[in-house]
């Protein structure tokens, strides 16, 4: 298994971990769909080959198992930075084109998505905690640091440290103005985040 260990899932893997209590397969159910997830795209950065299609094979059936016991879809297409941590579980959707920074929170019932099939799914920052039952939806960018609270439904971008709640969410005033999430003016923004691998280093 070493020869499918890639540095940079390494070092993703080391900052899960360091999120989690100690010996967190025995104590949170969460960690076993974030090792899949690591797992799965070690496998793709094996060469071509009898070996890859059988690891494929049985990532498949373990992404599939963890999917139906705990709840937790977070296929390993999704391009997540080092440090994910889930708290709790059970329906937790990730979309696998989202992208997600650094230290990112979610917690049971989040769903991060599209809004139509074949749309794009949503961009987070780096330290971005998702409340329960909340849904981001669609080409949205959540920046650093933002939080969205419990069963908020995000449609457009939240800026950086800013808290979004509701549904639709609202961002809540820090100057005494109340935006609504989904009239979130692009002009003069912060350009999106554009997450590679390159970036969690």
């Amino acid at each position: 298994m070493s020869k499918a260990m890639n540095p940079q899932i390494d070092e993703a893997w080391c900052g899960d971990l360091a999120r989690y209590p100690t010996r967190p397969f025995f104590k949170e159910q969460s960690i076993w769909a974030v090792w899949v997830h690591r797992f799965g795209q070690r496998v793709d950065r094996r060469p071509a080959g009898l070996r890859r299609r059988v690891l494929t094979g049985l990532y498949w059936l373990l992404f599939r198992a963890v999917e139906t016991v705990v709840g937790i879809s977070l296929p390993k297409e999704a391009r997540i930075g080092p440090g994910l941590r889930i708290w709790h579980f059970g329906g937790i959707f990730v979309h696998p084109g989202t992208t997600m920074g650094r230290n990112c929170t979610l917690r049971q019932g989040v769903t991060l998505g599209n809004r139509m099939e074949g749309g794009p799914a949503p961009i987070l920052g780096d330290d971005v905690e998702v409340g329960a039952y909340a849904q981001i939806l669609g080409d949205v960018h959540i920046g650093h640091g933002a939080r969205i609270g419990a069963m908020a439904v995000v449609l457009a971008d939240v800026p950086d440290g800013a808290t979004a709640v509701g549904a639709p969410a609202r961002v809540i005033p820090q100057q005494g103005d109340r935006r609504t999430a989904t009239q979130q003016p692009r002009a003069g923004e912060a350009p999106r985040l554009i997450w590679t691998e390159h970036s969690w280093r």
